[in-house]
C-alpha cells in the first residue's frame, strides 16, 4: 500500500453516478483512497453516452466524461437488479469494511436496496454514509431527480444570469456540480476526523442545491436590508466599472477587463495612452464611471477590437489593470500556466489510446496525489475486486456471472 498519500488505506464503495458524485470521490482516489466504484452495464451511468466522445465514435466505453470523473477508481459491475446482488454488496460491506459508503441517487433507492444507512450500519457501525442529491434527505420534494442545471435553477442563479433587457439564460456549466463536490470532501475530512476521535461513524446527507445557494449570501443580505432584488446585468458589477467583456481581433476572441479603484482607472487609461475622452471629468469617480457605462463601454470596445486578446492582456496586467482572456478548450489545452503546472495528465484508454484528463485541483506539497489511471469499462475490476478483496472463490464469482449479478461491457 502506498503510504505516501493522505488518504492511503481508505476504502470507499462509491455507488455515484453523473458528475458531482464522482468528482467528489475522485478527490478522495486521487489522494491514496482505494475507490471501488459499482456500476452496470443494464443501467449505465449517464455521462456514458455524453459527448465527446474518443475518435467521435460513440459507445458505452468511448464517453470522455465517465473517464474523466472516475480517473484512478476500481470498476465492478453488478446489475442490482438481479436477485442476490444485494446480498453480494452486504457480503462486500462485511468483507472489506469500507471506511466510507457514497451514493447521489434520490432518498429511496439505496433504501428500497436495503442498503441504506441505518441498513448499512447494521454491518458497519462507524460506517460514514454520504449521500448528495438534488434537494436532500427532508421535504416534500426529497424525492424530485435532476442534474446541476436543475439545482442552479432552484436555487436562483439564472434569475441573475443574462442581459437585463432578456430573459434567464442557462450559465455555462452546472454550477452546483463545480461547488458541491469540494463541500463534499470537506464534509468526508471533517467525519473521517470525528471517527478518529470518537470512533462514530455518521451520515452526511448534502443537498447539492443548498451549497451554491451559500454564495447568493451577499443578494441575500442586499434584499433583507436594503429591500432590493438583484437581477440580469450581464457582465457587469453593482459597485466598479468598467467591468465587463471586450471583443478583440479575431473570431470569437474576446478580453475580460474590470476596473475597482480611481487607480486602476488611471492605469487603464495610461494603457489606452490616455485618450482624450477618457480624460472626461464624469469618470474621475466610480459612481460618474457607473453612471456612464454604457459610453465607457463603447469606447473601450471600439479601442481592444483592433488588438489580439493575448497581446492586449499581458498589457494591460502588466499596467496593474485586472484583466483576462476567456478560454476555449484549446486554449485551455496550449496554455503556458497550464502546461508548466503539467495539469492535463494523459492516460491510456482501452479502446481509444491516450486520453488527456484534468490534473489535480490541489497540490499537497508533502504528500501530492496522482492521476494515473483510466476508468474506461464496466466491471473492468470485478474479479480483483471480488477475489483480492472481498475473498470470494473462482467457482462463486463464475456462478454470479452466470445468473447476470456480475457485468462486464
Amino acid at each position: 500500500m502506498d503510504t505516501s498519500k493522505p488518504f492511503s488505506g481508505l476504502k470507499v464503495l462509491d455507488f455515484m453516478w453523473a458528475v458531482v458524485g464522482p468528482m467528489t470521490s475522485r478527490y478522495l482516489a486521487e489522494h491514496g483512497a482505494t475507490v471501488v466504484k459499482i456500476e452496470s452495464v443494464h443501467h449505465p451511468d449517464a455521462v456514458r453516452m455524453t459527448p465527446p466522445f474518443l475518435g467521435r465514435q460513440a459507445g458505452i466505453n468511448r464517453a470522455h466524461l465517465i473517464a474523466e470523473v472516475n480517473a484512478n477508481k476500481l470498476a465492478l459491475g453488478i446489475n442490482m437488479s438481479r436477485p442476490g446482488a444485494v446480498e453480494l454488496v452486504k457480503r462486500i460491506i462485511t468483507t472489506w469494511q469500507p471506511d466510507l459508503v457514497c451514493e447521489n441517487f434520490t432518498p429511496r433507492a439505496m433504501k428500497n436496496w436495503g442498503l441504506d444507512y441505518p441498513a448499512v450500519r447494521q454491518l458497519k457501525p462507524d460506517i460514514i454514509y454520504y449521500s448528495s442529491c438534488q434537494l436532500g434527505r427532508g421535504g416534500p420534494r426529497s424525492n424530485f431527480a435532476g442534474y446541476g442545471h436543475l439545482a442552479s435553477a432552484l436555487a436562483g442563479y439564472f434569475h441573475l444570469t443574462g442581459w437585463p433587457d432578456r430573459g434567464p439564460v442557462l450559465a455555462y456549466g452546472a454550477l452546483s456540480d463545480f461547488l458541491s463536490p469540494a463541500v463534499g470532501v470537506s464534509a468526508i475530512l471533517a467525519a473521517l476526523i470525528h471517527r478518529k476521535f470518537t470512533s462514530e461513524g455518521q451520515h452526511i446527507d448534502q443537498s447539492q442545491m443548498e451549497v451554491p445557494i451559500h454564495y447568493l449570501a451577499p443578494m441575500m443580505l442586499d434584499y433583507y436590508v436594503n429591500g432590493r432584488v438583484q437581477g440580469r446585468a450581464g457582465n457587469r458589477d453593482s459597485s466598479f466599472a468598467p467591468h465587463g467583456v471586450f471583443p478583440c481581433q479575431g473570431d470569437d476572441r474576446w478580453i475580460a477587463i474590470a476596473v475597482t479603484s480611481n487607480e486602476e482607472w488611471q492605469a487603464l487609461r495610461r494603457a489606452m495612452r490616455d485618450p482624450s475622452w477618457a480624460k472626461d471629468t464624469r469618470f474621475s469617480t466610480i459612481m460618474g464611471r457607473k453612471q456612464h457605462e454604457d459610453e465607457i463601454e463603447d469606447r473601450i470596445s471600439h479601442w481592444t477590437q483592433s488588438q489580439t486578446a493575448e497581446d492586449l492582456m499581458t498589457k494591460l496586467q502588466g499596467a496593474g489593470v485586472r484583466a483576462g482572456v476567456p478560454l476555449s478548450c484549446a486554449d485551455m489545452h496550449n496554455h503556458p500556466h497550464l502546461k508548466d503546472r503539467n495539469f492535463f495528465r494523459y492516460l491510456e484508454h482501452p479502446e481509444g489510446g491516450i486520453m488527456p484528463h484534468l490534473g489535480l485541483r490541489f497540490v499537497l506539497s508533502k504528500t501530492p496525489g496522482t492521476v494515473e489511471r483510466c476508468y474506461a469499462r464496466v466491471g473492468a475490476d470485478t474479479e480483483h475486486v471480488l477475489k483480492n478483496m472481498a475473498g470470494l472463490q473462482d467457482s462463486e464469482i463464475g456462478e454470479m456471472a452466470a445468473e447476470g449479478i456480475l457485468e462486464w461491457s
